[in-house]
């Protein structure tokens, strides 16, 4: 069969990653839209309490997503390689194991986080008038596990090959039906944060549903044919063994973020609210960094795999550029407009200043976080995944957890909690930078 996308490997460098990131942007502004729907909902028809709820699950949810969205973006680099390569057979394999893999893991990720989650919320030290809501909304969320799991395989194979435009599609369907029903069940039933987290997962389903129904109908080598579906355990390996590392990676930031939010929940209900609010501007305000990252890991591994090594660095060099111009340009106008932003999600005056103090913290440092956004995709694009793995757990984790745990309590202040980030984001960059530059591009995926 024939290929009906076309493959990054041919063409101008400039051209294939602008508009392959460009469906990916659009894709995530739509799926942002899911928690931030949620929360600009919550927020102004069940007041700052519910959004405190709502807001302070995320860390916890991408912590224990997070994981399997990483194995999501191993396998992804094995298809693109093989694509790229034109190793149909070996593709068709990976393709399969992973769709098997996904279906699995979904299953024991809903009863994992939904059996644990109480308990961890109690680690996180989250407030009495709070912990009914959180435990409500994240139960019901942790439900719709294995719909965001199958989500995320089923895109990393389409964008393996080079299809960003179906995802978008999907999202867009998927994050109509979360709004839509976000506001029917909350404004209209007269529903609470259960509300919202039974739209967010039903939305998830939606897309997670059409994403598979796609690749079962699409002719080409990568479509999957459910009698097809099961281990192939030489590819299991090697997908693990390059998802392993991006998995433990989203994981380990978002231990450290529940760290951070812990020490934020010290602050009461307005700091998490108003910090919360901030993260989803935060979300929105990076999707175009994250989409050229996304882009970049698909555009090595490609080259890569078909052996052209020169066009490989020259894309780097091109998407890192574009993404940290793109990120500092986005992070002056959140500075600017920071109260106006914030006050979308709550108006309370203790709230807004406590979402405004964080971003005006933040956000001219957005240049170093896009940064090693983009080191890190480049080098899980040429098969080196450890690397990245290690320098988040080291700059983002450790040294993160370690700076709050001595000076938030000598201080007392939240100001602590605003400045890790940015402290961290500087080191993760002067790392990367160092091993970018001797980095030896001819040893990667065999």
């Amino acid at each position: 069969m024939a290929h009906t996308t076309e493959p990054m490997t041919q063409g101008p460098i400039w051209k294939r990653i602008t508009y392959f990131a460009l469906p990916i942007f659009l894709g995530n502004l739509f799926q942002q839209m899911y928690n931030t729907a949620d929360s600009l909902i919550v927020g102004n028809f069940l007041g700052k309490n519910a959004l405190a709820a709502v807001s302070s699950t995320g860390s916890l949810i991408f912590m224990l997503i997070g994981f399997l969205s990483g194995i999501a973006i191993g396998a992804g680099v094995v298809i693109s390689r093989y694509f790229g390569g034109n190793k149909l057979e070996e593709m068709s394999k990976a393709v399969h194991t992973t769709v098997a893999f996904g279906l699995v893991a979904g299953v024991v990720m809903t009863a994992v986080g939904v059996g644990l989650s109480p308990q961890i919320l109690r680690w996180m030290d989250t407030p009495e008038n709070v912990m009914y809501n959180s435990q409500l909304y994240l139960s019901i969320y942790l439900m719709g596990s294995l719909g965001s799991v199958m989500y995320n395989v089923c895109v990393g194979i389409m964008q393996a090959v080079g299809d960003s435009r179906h995802p978008l599609y999907y999202l867009i369907v998927s994050s109509v039906v979360n709004v839509v029903l976000d506001l029917f069940f909350i404004a209209v039933l007269g529903m609470g944060v259960d509300g919202a987290a039974w739209a967010t997962i039903i939305a998830q389903y939606v897309s997670a549903i059409m994403c598979l129904w796609r690749l079962l109908r699409v002719k080409d080598n990568y479509r999957v044919e459910l009698r097809k579906i099961r281990f192939h355990w030489d590819m299991l390996k090697r997908v693990v063994r390059f998802g392993l590392p991006s998995g433990v990676q989203n994981s380990i930031i978002a231990i450290a973020n529940v760290v951070v939010q812990s020490n934020i929940n010290h602050f009461g209900d307005a700091a998490m609210a108003g910090v919360g609010a901030y993260s989803k501007i935060e979300g929105f305000g990076f999707l175009p960094i994250t989409s050229f990252t996304m882009a970049m890991t698909t555009f090595v591994g490609q080259n890569l795999g078909a052996g052209q090594i020169e066009r490989t660095k020259r894309g780097a060099r091109f998407g890192t550029i574009t993404s940290v111009i793109l990120a500092e340009l986005i992070g002056v106008a959140v500075f600017i407009f920071a109260p106006q932003l914030i006050a979308a999600f709550d108006t309370s005056p203790d709230v807004i200043a406590y979402g405004v103090d964080k971003a005006r913290t933040s956000v001219l440092f957005y240049c170093l976080l896009a940064f090693s956004h983009a080191m890190a995709s480049i080098l899980r694009g040429a098969g080196k995944a450890v690397v990245p793995m290690f320098v988040m757990m080291i700059c983002w984790c450790i040294i993160r957890v370690s700076f709050l745990a001595i000076a938030v309590p000598l201080t007392g202040s939240i100001q602590m909690v605003y400045w890790v980030y940015p402290l961290t984001w500087f080191l993760s960059s002067v790392t990367f930078l160092w091993y970018y530059r001797r980095m030896d591009w001819n040893r990667n995926l065999a």
